[in-house]
């Protein structure tokens, strides 16, 4: 999307923000990050705008930009495109590291609600919009106000200033919603003997992935294992913390913890 629309200040902002809420879900602070530029022929204007994003993205979240490779590969790209990676470093004191091992059966599962895909899901959209519903860039979404460039390139959220509000006590699992969705990764943050059970009604769909599982006539199943479906973030407290900390979380309550076998069961 950053190609077809030659704008280039948003995709190194999303790259650190999905690298500084992985290690977010740890209870860990980035220190720094690091980045890595791979093209054809290094253009001006375009590394600049990845940079600005980049650094953006870095001072919003604290943690130093301490440089990182540009390789300039002729006959591995085509020109005018370019592969973007990045490493992240944090530090979290080893009693305070959030693993997941007090979740128990009764807790209750919290959902910080986004408006996007943030960076996963984008194969199968780009499918569906241009392929299956022959829109452009710059088309309006039929039955909506979202333009399809500017949808698609939202900025992946940064959740870690909204999670530093809470004690890390009380947060017992958190889990960042990417690649798999609520499906794949909440079993990661389980213990062996807990589901979790999640009530798909709690909140409101955003209406990019209604747009896209009517059009790509896609089961509501599989978007919940590809798609975020509007949940970017979800948090695992007790029952005596759960009010306080959607209230500091801004997050619904969207399940609870029962016994099973580290699962996710999707209540549609």
């Amino acid at each position: 999307m950053a190609f077809v629309l030659d704008k280039h200040d948003t995709v190194g902002a999303d790259l650190v923000n999905h690298c500084v809420n992985d290690i977010t879900v740890l209870g860990a602070r980035p220190l720094f990050f690091l980045d890595y530029i791979g093209c054809e022929k290094l253009e001006r204007r375009m590394f600049q705008e990845l940079l600005r994003g980049i650094s953006r993205a870095c001072r919003s979240a604290g943690c130093a930009l301490l440089g990182g490779e540009t390789a300039q590969l002729p006959g591995m790209y085509r020109p005018g495109e370019y592969d973007l990676a990045g490493c992240i470093v944090g530090v979290v004191e080893r009693d305070k590291i959030i693993d997941g091992k007090k979740i128990r059966p009764g807790d209750v599962i919290l959902g910080v609600e986004l408006n996007g895909l943030h960076t996963n899901g984008y194969s199968l959209a780009r499918e569906i919009l241009f392929g299956k519903m022959h829109l452009k860039v710059s088309s309006r979404v039929p039955g909506s106000t979202m333009i399809v460039g500017k949808e698609l390139l939202r900025v992946h959220k940064n959740y870690q200033p909204l999670l530093a509000r809470i004690p890390s006590n009380v947060i017992k699992g958190l889990a960042h919603i990417t690649g798999g969705g609520l499906i794949d990764n909440l079993p990661r943050i389980l213990p062996p003997n807990c589901d979790a059970v999640v009530e798909a009604k709690s909140w409101k769909v955003p209406r990019i992935f209604q747009i896209l599982q009517r059009n790509g006539n896609i089961d509501l199943r599989e978007m919940y294992q590809v798609f975020n479906m509007g949940i970017g973030m979800v948090a695992i407290v007790a029952e005596q913390n759960a009010r306080r900390a959607m209230s500091m979380l801004q997050a619904k309550r969207i399940g609870r913890i029962e016994r099973g076998s580290r699962k996710t069961v999707l209540k549609l």
